[in-house]
Formats: structure tokens, sequence, C-alpha cells
């Protein structure tokens, strides 16, 4: 299913002091010129989202977290809930990112509370799957996809705007990314297990490609079949490098 409007977020990821938000001003600016018809999300670090809305005001650019607590609030040092996320300004939420699994042990059922806990605040989650390297060698990473889509995906998605982001771990930072034909494939798998979970509802929802994208190969991933948009990393840090990413959409 083709989407009338592409997603393209950045993720900043542990990236960006103060300074960095000339980048967010930049990038905003040249969208209203361009009067973008493209939906650009942008994830800063925590310490940035209030100072960032500030930036983003009245600009196309929708503020996002990189993740939020299930809980609403408690002892929970370091954590920040979904509602302290909303009130700091952003309306999108990144959740489930395979750095999250690997580095904190986040499981399925994580993500899915995580997801839960976004939706009661009014966030709009992007939900993250991918598989490793071996799982792909092994010729498991349609099964293991499709696996973590219907655990991470709560019943109270139905009728909900979210968006599912596929990236596969081992092209995270590495430079590769799998054919376009492998990610054509993913995405169709992806999109049949959403409805299978959530319903005929669930196929509007836009499937990112998320895995070392940058400019020179932004055009032909965000053309290929089922692509809904992208979850871009490094490549977000500079307003040129992902301005050039989103005009390819």
């Amino acid at each position: 299913m083709k989407q009338s409007v592409k997603l393209v977020v950045g993720n900043w990821k542990m990236h960006g002091l103060s300074g960095a938000l000339d980048q967010a001003s930049s990038l905003s600016r040249a969208l209203l010129a361009d009067a973008c018809a493209v939906r650009v999300g942008l994830c800063p670090p925590a310490t940035l989202i209030d100072r960032m809305r500030g930036v983003l005001m009245d600009g196309p650019v929708e503020l996002g977290a990189q993740d939020c607590h299930a809980q609403p609030q408690g002892a929970f040092t370091g954590s920040v809930s979904a509602e302290m996320v909303a009130d700091a300004g952003a309306c999108l939420v990144i959740l489930g990112h395979s750095e999250r699994r690997t580095a904190f042990g986040e499981t399925d059922r994580d993500v899915a509370d995580k997801v839960e806990a976004a939706v009661a605040a009014g966030l709009e989650p992007i939900v993250c799957v991918g598989e490793s390297l071996a799982q792909r060698e092994g010729g498991d990473a349609v099964a293991v996809v499709t696996a973590q889509v219907a655990a991470s995906l709560p019943d109270s998605l139905k009728e909900r705007p979210f968006a599912v982001a596929y990236e596969p771990i081992w092209a995270i930072g590495t430079g590769l990314t799998p054919t376009l034909d492998q990610i054509a494939e993913m995405h169709a798998a992806i999109r049949s297990a959403m409805v299978e979970r959530l319903g005929q509802g669930a196929a509007r929802a836009p499937i990112l490609y998320g895995g070392s994208v940058k400019p020179d190969n932004a055009r032909a991933i965000l053309s290929t079949a089922e692509v809904g948009g992208a979850l871009v990393g490094g490549a977000s840090l500079k307003a040129e490098d992902f301005l050039a990413i989103i005009r390819a959409a």
C-alpha cells in the first residue's frame, strides 16, 4: 500500500548541545520555503526537547523524543515518562530502537508497555523492529521481524496514529543496506503483520526504513514499494544532509 504522504524522522541519538539548535532552525526555515509536502520529525536528546519546541514553533517540523518510560511517574531515576515528553512539547516518540533493545535489554513486552503509555499521553509512537545479521543470514529475518511486530503493537493502537520503522540492526551506522528487493519484501511482510494484529485500519500506518539512510541512497530507498518514509540517524544531524533526504521523498 503506497502512502500518499511520507514521514521522514531524524533521530539525533546522544548528539547535540544547545548550539545544535541552529541546525533545527535552518531545517525549519528551508522546509517553509520549500512548502514541503512530506511530514518531517526531529527527535533530539531529551535535554533539547523543550528548547527545540521554541525553535520549531509554527514551522513544519514535528518534535519528537527518543524514548519514554512505561510508567507515568515513580521512583525511576533517570527516566522520563510519556506525559513528561508530551509536556515538553513532543508529539512523536521513537520506541523499541535496536540500540535500546540491545544495550538496555528491552523486550517486545517492554516496548508494547511503552507504546501504551505513549498513546495514553497523546503521543504518536514510532515502533522500531529489525533483525540481526545472523538472523538475516540464517533466513529468519521475516519471521523475526513479524514476530516483533505482533508482540510490540498493543491493542490501544487500533484507530490511532502510529508508524513502524524497519531498521535492520546490521545496517545501522555501518554504511550497509539491504537490497531494495529485500526492503520491499520486509515492508510488505510488516504491513501484513500489522493488519493481522490490529485490523485493516493499520494498513494506513507508514512503514519507515531506517539503517544508513543518506542523501546518496535516499531517493532509491524512498521510492521502493511499501516504503512510507525514513528514520534517519547520523545524516539528520546536519540540516543540509537531512534536507536532501527529505527532498528525495
